[in-house]
């Protein structure tokens, strides 16, 4: 199996996790949910395929939706689309379950006391039942999603509030992160990334 992650050995004042895609494999179930939603919504076939669907990691569903009505000149409902596709998921969530990607939770759980964070572009009831259903509750003292903050990723608000929330000054965090957004919201926190690489969504 490939390796997913480069492992720090620097030790840090706080870590702060992404989840989709960094602690769980829940990308393609997202990408399925998208796929559903998307085409109840009326977008036609050719929107939001893989690579696009990659470039949004880490946005949240509304600013997705909002995207796309802009680059196809589409008017779907931002908010009833996206709780569409946060349902969709759900409900393939209870029937598919979820596993953790192995060798970022076994360091998550190698760094006991240490402050840990996760800022996911999830929203907090997927976010809650994701950790749930992949056996992660309850490993972190922080979850922020975009709710919580003014600018969702690539802004760096997301990762400066869990620094804040810590009690870790940015500059000595770390970031693990799957997506490009993510990554950019990183390095605008001024915080050390660490990649997580993407397994096929098929």
């Amino acid at each position: 199996m490939k390796k997913r992650v480069d492992l720090p050995e620097k030790k840090y004042e706080g870590y702060i996790f992404d989840l989709d895609g960094t602690l769980v494999d829940s990308m393609p179930l997202h990408y399925k949910a998208w796929r559903k939603a998307l085409a109840r919504a009326g977008a036609p076939d050719s929107v939001f395929r893989e690579d696009e669907f990659y470039s949004c990691g880490g946005k949240s569903a509304n600013d997705v939706v909002s995207f796309l009505n802009g680059r196809y000149g589409l008017v779907m409902d931002a908010a009833s689309t996206a709780a569409d596709k946060r349902r969709i998921y759900l409900e393939m969530l209870e029937e598919e379950g979820m596993e953790p990607i192995r060798e970022v939770v076994e360091f998550v759980r190698s760094l006991g006391d240490a402050p840990k964070a996760i800022a996911t572009g999830s929203a907090i009831p997927g976010a809650s039942r994701t950790l749930a259903a992949a056996g992660l509750s309850g490993l972190f003292d922080v979850i922020l999603t975009p709710e919580d903050v003014e600018n969702g990723k690539p802004a760096p608000d997301m990762f400066l509030k869990a620094a804040e929330l810590l009690g870790a000054a940015p500059g000595r965090c770390v970031v693990f992160e799957d997506a490009v957004p993510g990554i950019k919201a990183a390095a605008a926190a001024g915080m050390d990334c660490v990649q997580v690489r993407r397994a096929s969504l098929a």
